[in-house]
């Protein structure tokens, strides 16, 4: 099982600050699954305007998150390697809580389908072990 460090996933994938949304990998089987996990802190910038005395992680940047594990997926793979993820669709998404300061996402992201330049992978996100969100994300693998 590999794991990856924050500079380790900046090998993978092109997100840097303020947008690079995973900490760490904690667990991958490329093309297959890979587990990443966000600590969310009242430093994120978000946390200025959304909301001002009831802060609460942005859900679009939650499900950033969670596509970005499943980028890692797709593309530690030495067949896609060096490529882009571009996210081109979401299907069957729900948000089920709010996510804020404190929180520790685990994310697990399984590789539904990679066929040729497109991709499928199935997203969960999790704090303390309950479903926060889930969906279907679907990519174009493109070249960097």
């Amino acid at each position: 099982m590999v794991m990856l460090s924050a500079s380790e996933i900046q090998k993978i994938l092109p997100h840097r600050y303020p947008f690079l949304l995973i900490d760490r990998i904690i667990e991958l089987e490329p093309l297959r699954r890979a587990v990443g996990i966000k600590n969310v802190t009242i430093n994120e910038q978000f946390f200025q305007g959304h909301f001002p005395g009831h802060p609460v992680m942005p859900g679009v940047l939650l499900l950033e998150a969670m596509a970005q594990v499943g980028g890692v997926a797709m593309l530690y793979s030495d067949e896609y390697a060096g490529k882009l993820a571009m996210f081109v669709g979401m299907d069957r998404v729900k948000l089920r809580r709010p996510v804020v300061p404190g929180d520790q996402l685990r994310m697990v992201a399984e590789v539904v389908k990679v066929r040729g330049t497109m991709g499928k992978i199935w997203a969960e996100a999790y704090v303390d072990g309950q479903l926060v969100a889930e969906g279907e994300f679907m990519f174009a693998l493109v070249p960097a």
